[in-house]
């Protein structure tokens, strides 16, 4: 069956003339690459066994990074420019799912799958999810099947190994699950005669859960208070710790308890509010955990500052100890890995990687007259998408009192638009055009007809981003080239996520004022108010924030957002949306709350309108305070899916190996 060829591959793979290849990582224990033991002795001590488990650090997929350009973001929040129709993006706009499969695409650009460069420096461009998990998976139950050979080693080095096996399994597993559905938990290393018939989904959470349970019991919460940590301290931020493993079983209890999960495949909607409450109520409990750890100074991470002298350069304020830009990239910063204080999980960047600015960085701008430079791919926002940006007193845009005005669209809006969203008269180049035909694309013509909205090569929406990578990765700026210093890279989790997770969970349980049995003073509304109390922005409900004393007043404008619990949870899945934009959470999310099918969330729009004002007005003044006329919205293309469409399809050519591995359901 499907298990025994790929691990009987695998196997291959790790045991090679009775040798075992142990390969280190990045900042990690200071070991030879090409240094090999005996399969005998790999188990024996820490330093060894370490080295073992250290290669699975190696295989997390970068969601950003491959040798031409990538896709990751699949919901109704970004299309790309028609030359880039192949993309995995646009065929999931069409409902061909089968495409993420490289064997049937020839594509190179979705970290689930790929074909591309596989061989010396290059490798890790394709490095994706789906073979290195079967490798990862295989190596951390041989790693657990053979930890009684740990002879020569403390306790704690025994804890270290374990927690970090118990945790790599179950992740694994669970990226996986996330578009797959249910699968085998594979819990030992197999002989090739077990027929594993797939569980379902909340089968393999429950699953999962035990192993970042008891990776949380054996993990500390910072390695350099470890007595092992200690020789390599300051270089531990990577390794897996009680805070990642406490995360991710809550996060495991949460997508078990979601409508799909409860409820099944199905179109309609109108099971999008019903949760399995008694799952939400782990999983709220687990937050709650670490979110008392963090909030009582106990842990490394806290939430990173959103304070900007310059928001539209990402220029922190000179009072700011840390950046909200800095978790997504660091620039002129000797190539430090993105993260900042807030990022819990992620994998490796590779001493060696220049993908950053060699393709990742390049795919944000406008491709027209060679502005943005290389490959004619375009990551851009959905006018749909942006309209989840509400306004700065806390208000959706579409609620009567948000004091949104359509002749002023871009005034009063929620700070992290202005950080995210270049929109028009934005000024896109800050350095001097030599060309003189070049000079007419400084400030953004994003209106209707302006000289960046070619649907080919610029914007087909009328908004490009900047959020993962800076507007001045441009040929005149070039702060993609080399001697910037940029570096990108998306958490797989951060710790505003964790309190997105946490209000999600409680405001499933009770609504808005809801709280966990491990944090009663934390509630479902306060967990989101304190995102926005971090970017300046109003609270559920628009409380009125008043720019000049950087304060809020206590006036709530309506508290039915707090007050109904079906539309807290529009505000928590708005605020989601905010929070998590472009980082490739989105068409997850829609999942599993039963929304991939339903209108208006298979929908992605143009924003058209036309300026009032020409190129000079915006040399002195903000794009924020334009004028426009004839504000409206365009459907470029509704999706039109069916309930099969909430599972990716599995590989034929393994189902046909047993009938315990079938197909997911109408592929």
């Amino acid at each position: 069956m499907i298990m025994k060829r790929y691990y009987i591959y695998l196997l291959s793979v790790c045991l090679s003339t009775g040798s075992l290849m142990l390969t280190s990582c990045e900042d990690y224990l200071d070991k030879d690459p090409d240094s090999t033991v005996d399969m005998n002795d790999a188990f024996k001590n820490f330093q060894s066994f370490q080295g073992y488990v250290e290669e699975i650090y190696n295989y997390i997929p970068d969601k950003e990074q491959c040798y031409w350009t990538t896709s990751f973001n699949w919901g109704e929040d970004e299309i790309m420019n028609t030359e880039a129709d192949w993309h995995l993006c646009h065929q999931i706009d069409l409902g061909n799912f089968w495409q993420w499969q490289s064997e049937i695409s020839g594509m190179d650009g979705t970290y689930l799958d790929g074909d591309g460069n596989n061989s010396g420096d290059q490798a890790y461009y394709n490095i994706r999810l789906w073979p290195y998990s079967w490798y990862s998976i295989r190596k951390c139950n041989l790693g657990l099947e053979n930890i009684d050979k740990m002879v020569d080693a403390t306790e704690e080095e025994r804890n270290l190994i374990k927690g970090q096996l118990y945790f790599f399994r179950a992740w694994w597993h669970f990226e996986l699950m996330q578009f797959l559905g249910g699968l085998p938990y594979v819990e030992s290393s197999l002989d090739g005669t077990e027929a594993l018939a797939r569980l379902t989904f909340q089968e393999c959470a429950d699953k999962a859960a035990t192993d970042f349970s008891k990776a949380a019991e054996l993990l500390p919460i910072d390695w350099d208070n470890t007595t092992i940590g200690k020789q390599t301290q300051g270089h531990n931020q990577l390794r897996i710790n009680k805070i990642m493993a406490l995360g991710y079983q809550g996060k495991c209890y949460l997508w078990a308890g979601s409508p799909l999960m409860k409820n099944g495949a199905q179109t309609g909607g109108a099971m999008t509010y019903d949760y399995d409450v008694e799952y939400c109520r782990k999983a709220a409990d687990v937050f709650g955990e670490l979110l008392q750890l963090v909030e009582t100074g106990q842990t490394q991470y806290g939430l990173a500052e959103f304070k900007y002298e310059d928001i539209y350069n990402h220029k922190k304020s000179s009072d700011a100890t840390t950046c909200f830009t800095d978790i997504f990239y660091t620039m002129g910063q000797n190539f430090m890995m993105p993260g900042s204080i807030e990022a819990i999980f992620r994998g490796l960047l590779p001493a060696k990687s220049d993908a950053s600015g060699w393709n990742a960085a390049a795919t944000w701008g406008p491709k027209v007259n060679g502005i943005v430079e290389r490959d004619n791919v375009i990551h851009q926002p959905t006018a749909n998408y942006v309209n989840y940006y509400g306004m700065v007193n806390g208000l959706p845009l579409t609620d009567k009192n948000s004091e949104f005005n359509e002749r002023f669209p871009f005034q009063d809006r929620d700070p992290r638009f202005y950080h995210d969203i270049v929109f028009d008269g934005f000024e896109y180049i800050n350095a001097e055009i030599s060309a003189e035909d070049d000079k007419k694309y400084r400030y953004s013509q994003l209106y209707t007809g302006g000289n960046v909205r070619g649907a080919l090569n610029g914007s087909r929406t009328g908004y490009f981003a900047q959020k993962l990578t800076p507007h001045t990765c441009n040929k005149y700026d070039k702060s993609y080239d080399w001697s910037s210093g940029l570096r990108m890279y998306i958490p797989y989790m951060r710790l505003a996520d964790v309190y997105l997770m946490y209000a999600e969970a409680c405001a499933a349980i009770g609504g808005a004022q809801q709280a966990s049995t491990t944090h009663s003073a934390l509630t479902a509304v306060g967990a989101i108010n304190k995102l926005r109390d971090r970017v300046g922005a109003g609270h559920v409900g628009g409380q009125t924030y008043n720019p000049a004393t950087k304060s809020f007043n206590d006036d709530i404008i309506d508290p039915t957002y707090i007050d109904d619990k079906n539309k807290f949870m529009d505000e928590v899945r708005r605020e989601r949306a905010v929070e998590l934009a472009f980082e490739g959470f989105r068409f997850y999310d829609l999942q599993r709350w039963l929304l991939l099918t339903e209108a208006p969330y298979n929908k992605k729009t143009s924003q058209e309108f036309t300026r009032v004002h020409d190129d000079a007005w915006y040399e002195n003044h903000d794009p924020r305070d334009a004028e426009v006329q004839g504000w409206r919205e365009e459907e470029i293309l509704t999706r039109n899916f069916e309930a099969k469409h909430y599972w990716f399809p599995l590989k034929q050519a393994d189902t046909y190996v047993t009938m315990e591995f079938s197909q997911n359901p109408g592929w």
